[in-house]
């Protein structure tokens, strides 16, 4: 029963438990997107996959500006978190919406806050999808700045704007394409390379070769959306078939089931993979 905003249930421990877990999802729905449709409470009673889990203190990677929580929110994210406990390089790969990008931004955020580095350098090939790079107005910071905004979206999400200006400013945090890493040494810092799909093999070996003795090395791509010309191999499909038995470096590979955006996004996945799969059965008949 309730009376006023005060709820009183009855039942055993496991349906209780059970209770608790369906209202902290409910709770923290309405805190992170403000709103609660028939559609997500559905979804969160019929326990669906890509339901965010529940959001224990432990789940909590930071707090962003206004004490927002930043969770680990599926099951593969949360493999993202224990895997980077016990390996320094940890390669995500999975479709889009799946949040890798956005669980490893909040992985190097917490791991800079805690002192654990002393800074984040996030990177990116700047490779065209579809349209010409040099026909964009501006110099080479402002032509560049589209390819790397999914990044400062998700680092907006986890620092207060002033401090994020102030990190950028001093070097603490620093975003830059992937062509800029050659011939450093990265160390004593968490290094994301994101959209890894569109490094080349030559790209990838220079970049896995900035590893400085105390750093945390995370790539993320999603091999269905590679922008390489034809002639040209994936640098991360490349890597991972080479590195997947080596010791230290952990590898998660995410699903649609991992995709917490619009529910539409998933079942635009599930009908290209579909369609991907079908036309590789024709090439063979």
């Amino acid at each position: 029963m309730s009376r006023g905003n005060m709820i009183k249930a009855l039942g055993s421990d496991e349906d209780l438990q059970k209770l608790d877990d369906f209202l902290t999802l409910i709770f923290w729905h309405i805190e992170k997107y403000n709103s609660l449709t028939l559609q997500q409470l559905e979804r969160i009673a019929l326990g669906e996959s890509e339901t965010p889990v529940g959001v224990a203190s432990s789940d909590i990677l930071v707090f962003g500006p206004g004490g927002t929580k930043v969770t680990a929110r599926t099951a593969n994210q949360k493999k993202m978190v224990e895997l980077i406990k016990t390996n320094d390089m940890l390669f995500a790969i999975g479709p889009a919406g799946s949040g890798k990008t956005y669980t490893a931004v909040a992985l190097a955020v917490r791991a800079l806050k805690e002192r654990e580095v002393k800074r984040i350098v996030l990177t990116r090939p700047a490779v065209e999808a579809g349209e010409n790079l040099g026909f964009l107005p501006g110099d080479l910071k402002e032509k560049l700045d589209p390819y790397l905004q999914p990044l400062y979206d998700a680092l907006m999400d986890m620092i207060p704007y002033e401090k994020l200006a102030e990190y950028m400013e001093k070097g603490v945090i620093e975003i830059a394409p992937l062509a800029f890493m050659r011939g450093r040494t990265l160390d004593k810092a968490f290094v994301i390379l994101d959209e890894a799909q569109n490094a080349t093999v030559t790209q990838m070996k220079m970049f896995l070769t900035r590893m400085g003795m105390s750093a945390k090395f995370v790539i993320t791509g999603d091999a269905t959306q590679i922008d390489l010309p034809r002639n040209q191999t994936s640098g991360l499909l490349r890597s991972v078939n080479l590195l997947r038995d080596v010791e230290g470096i952990g590898i998660v590979e995410m699903t649609g089931s991992d995709v917490i955006r619009h529910p539409l996004v998933k079942k635009v996945i599930d009908a290209f993979e579909l369609s991907e799969s079908e036309a590789k059965r024709d090439t063979r008949s």
